[in-house]
């Protein structure tokens, strides 16, 4: 979660919103993105979509059924979907996102009868941390 940390970091530094995400197989990152939807002027530039398609790109397979997903936010559900379709085996997050959330929260993607594939998820890793770099990036704009 370190490495999505920095990556959400960097993010904010570049004027996204700070969310980064890294793709781990066999405990070695693959992939890493923070978000870029601005830079790229592309609503589906999310850490998560980028890191997903990286790793694709280097494993040359659409399927990631051997990858986890570290990410510092609660996916949305457009991602939560990429991730169900990529097959990730396990999603580890950060903080929670009441608002705007697809996993635990809104829509609950992975609950839903119509998804084919739900990974383990775990929630809460490095909760104040990811937490933190979203309310002072967030403050820092007002």
């Amino acid at each position: 979660m370190e490495e999505a940390l920095e990556e959400a970091r960097a993010a904010g530094e570049r004027g996204e919103v700070p969310i980064g995400a890294v793709v781990v197989v066999d405990g070695e990152i693959i992939a890493r993105a923070g978000n870029r939807t601005r830079e790229l002027n592309d609503v589906t530039a999310h850490a998560e979509i980028l890191a997903i398609r990286e790793a694709s790109a280097k494993l040359g397979q659409e399927r990631l059924t051997d990858a986890d997903l570290y990410v510092t936010l609660e996916p949305c559900a457009m991602c939560a979907a990429a991730i169900s379709f990529a097959r990730i085996r396990r999603l580890y997050y950060g903080a929670e996102d009441p608002k705007g959330g697809g996993v635990h929260h809104g829509g609950r993607f992975y609950s839903q009868p119509t998804c084919h594939h739900a990974p383990e998820v775990y929630s809460g890793i490095d909760e104040r941390r990811a937490s933190d770099i979203l309310r002072d990036f967030f403050a820092g704009k007002r």
